[in-house]
């Protein structure tokens, strides 16, 4: 449906739109293609109806950009199977009207991609009937660039700053053209989730898997892949990269087999956060996992830890509202990760080299 949003669709999101420059992909161009980038802030999972102070302390973190990791609206919310989406219409209508956002909009850069609240019903993948209007949507909100649009997914990659100091940003589509997930006889408390074993299955799909391959051959001393569910973690049954075993072993082959670089890998949508590490064919990789702006787990910091024990993370899962910052230090080749709380205090930061 690309290009033929419905005339109500495209009145209200023409009102959501922020002028030529303003816009967070587009603008992502507002940052000279040779300015080093020394500190971006990241976050997921922000419901519209909540409160959004937390954008003013995004703000207050004074990043270069921001990057918006998925279900960055719950346009899902009384969703009814329409073709229409207009829940998610409304939920970008009012997602717009948010003033802390607006501002952080009007002055900071912003990447996106999306993740299944803002992409079509809860866990839904390519078999969602009303992807392409959907895609509309997402593209027509966040003013996404002609190269993403030109193509199915909103899968998008833009790198910064001079040669030695090159930071690749990867946002990949985990959703439009993944497989169906496989459901558990029985779900619980960490999920209802199992392996999906069809070596026919794919999260990416083919025409984004030659894509991300080309990207990774690309020159820079830093990447950043933004994966909307977690990579790394095997330790409980939501969505995650684990859903499927084979998928996920091809993309650490191929992050492992990219060019010489720096990685640092972002996840959203646990409505927790935490650092993971893990190594495979000899290289330790790292995952920072930053959820929710403002619709935490909701059971604390202590609960959450119990409740899910995981050997690869190196911080407590922290169960309350947070987003996170990376600082890059390019004499000392050296990142700080930081999950910061509601109120912009760091509650856990590591430093890593690269």
């Amino acid at each position: 449906m690309k290009g033929t949003l419905p005339a109500l669709a495209a009145a209200l999101l023409a009102a959501c739109a922020p002028v030529a420059g303003e816009s967070p992909q587009s603008a992502s161009t507002a940052i000279a293609a040779e300015a080093p980038i020394t500190r971006f802030a990241f976050g997921s999972c922000n419901g519209h109806e909540q409160p959004q102070h937390i954008w003013d302390a995004i703000a207050a973190s004074n990043p270069q950009l921001f990057i918006a990791m998925g279900d960055n609206v719950y346009g899902d919310t009384g969703y009814d199977g329409s073709p229409g989406l207009e829940t998610f219409i409304a939920a970008y209508a009012k997602q717009a009207q948010s003033a802390p956002f607006a501002a952080l909009r009007a002055k900071v850069p912003m990447l996106a991609t999306w993740d299944d609240h803002d992409y079509g019903p809860n866990d839904s993948g390519g078999s969602f009937a009303h992807r392409e209007l959907s895609e509309d949507l997402f593209e027509a909100f966040w003013n996404s660039p002609q190269e993403v649009r030109s193509r199915p997914g909103v899968y998008h990659s833009v790198t910064k700053g001079p040669p030695g100091q090159r930071v690749q940003f990867i946002l990949l589509d985990t959703r439009f053209f993944r497989s169906d997930l496989v459901a558990m006889e029985e779900g619980g408390p960490l999920g209802r989730y199992t392996a999906n074993n069809d070596p026919s299955a794919t999260m990416l799909g083919d025409a984004q898997w030659q894509w991300l391959e080309a990207e990774l051959a690309r020159p820079a001393e830093l990447r950043v892949l933004v994966s909307s569910i977690q990579v790394l973690s095997e330790a409980h049954n939501f969505e995650a990269w684990d859903n499927f075993p084979h998928e996920r072993a091809r993309l650490l082959d191929m992050l492992a087999a990219r060019s010489e670089s720096g990685l640092v890998v972002l996840s959203g949508d646990r409505h927790s956060a935490g650092l993971y590490e893990s190594e495979w064919a000899g290289e330790e990789f790292i995952e920072f996992t930053s959820s929710s702006l403002n619709r935490p787990v909701g059971i604390g910091t202590e609960a959450a830890n119990v409740r899910e024990p995981d050997p690869l993370r190196i911080t407590p899962l922290v169960g309350e509202a947070n987003f996170g910052t990376m600082a890059i230090d390019w004499q000392a080749r050296e990142m700080t990760l930081a999950i910061r709380d509601e109120n912009g205090a760091a509650v856990r930061e590591i430093l890593r080299a690269f």
